[in-house]
Order: structure tokens, then C-alpha cells, then sequence
């Protein structure tokens, strides 16, 4: 079995002290330029315009996931696109203008696509290895539990009939 993977140290550092360190000086430069009452001002319309975006956007994609169900086809661009916009939605109810942007960038419909390219090529990179093993499906991999392996097939040209060979012994009461 494999070891799982740890988070590095210097995510965790960037995560709980790099971005809340920027965040303020962000807060406080902003603030310098246009005003203490401005700056909170644009950051409460800013959770106010967020919300409604990620309202109309998280609905958009479940009637988007809704259609791709109904027409029976996998709805992984439909589950992706709900995802980005959930982490995007996250990011804008954190205060600040930093991750707010990174959180547009996630939920806008034009610059999404971008974000769920860049998802996808994570994921496979990280986890589609990790669930299946390399080269699980190709020479030589183990037949899977409850699979019986495919009987040797005749070289004749005539027509293959499957059976079982019972002793003359048996079939008789």
C-alpha cells in the first residue's frame, strides 16, 4: 500500500500566515488610498455582489448538471464547474480583496473554464494514479476479484459451443 501524502510545511505556512499578511496589508493600502469608510464600504458591496454571482452561477450549473443527467451523459464539466464554483464562493466570504479576486476567477463564467483546465490536469495528475496504480488496466495486470479469466477458444473454423462435459454415469437416476 501506498503512503498517503502530507501537506508541506510551507503550504501550511503560506495558507495560515502568507495570505492573511497580505490580505491586511492589502486592506490597509486600500484604505490609505481611497478611506477607512470606503474601503469597508466597497467590501461590503463586494460580499454583496459575490453573493449574488455565486447564487446565479451555483444555480446555472445544478440545472447544467440536472440536463446532463437527464440526457444520460457524465456530467464531469457539470461537477467540475460546481466544484470551482463552491471553492470560488469559500474564497469570497473570507474578507478581503486578494482572495476575493482569486474567488472570481473561480466562479465568472469566463474565466472558469481557465480554473476547471487547470483542475482537471491536478487531478489527474494526483489522484487517477493513486486510485487505479499504473498500468492497472493494461498487460499483465491481476484480473480483478470476481472475474473469472476468458477460456482458451478453439483454432477450428466451425461454431463454438459452450458446454459442460458430463460423465454418461452421472446424468442417469
Amino acid at each position: 500500500m501506498r503512503a498517503r501524502r502530507r501537506v508541506p510545511l510551507w503550504l501550511v505556512a503560506l495558507l495560515f500566515l502568507v495570505i492573511p499578511l497580505v490580505e491586511l496589508y492589502v486592506l490597509i493600502q486600500v484604505g490609505k488610498v481611497i478611506g477607512v469608510g470606503w474601503t469597508i464600504l466597497l467590501l461590503i458591496a463586494d460580499s454583496v455582489l459575490g453573493g449574488w454571482l455565486i447564487k446565479r452561477e451555483g444555480g446555472r450549473a445544478f440545472r447544467n448538471l440536472a440536463a446532463a443527467l437527464s440526457e444520460g451523459r457524465m456530467p464531469s464539466r457539470e461537477i467540475a464547474d460546481g466544484i470551482l464554483i463552491l471553492a470560488g464562493g469559500i474564497l469570497m466570504l473570507s474578507p478581503g480583496f486578494v482572495l476575493d479576486i482569486l474567488g472570481l476567477v473561480l466562479v465568472l463564467p469566463v474565466t472558469r473554464p481557465l480554473a476547471r483546465g487547470l483542475m482537471t490536469r491536478f487531478v489527474e495528475a494526483r489522484m487517477m494514479p493513486s486510485a487505479f496504480g499504473a498500468g492497472a488496466f493494461g498487460p499483465g495486470a491481476a484480473t480483478p476479484p470476481g472475474y473469472d479469466e476468458p477460456r482458451p477458444r478453439s483454432q477450428g473454423t466451425g461454431p463454438v459451443v459452450e458446454g459442460e462435459v458430463v460423465d454418461g454415469d452421472e446424468g442417469r437416476s
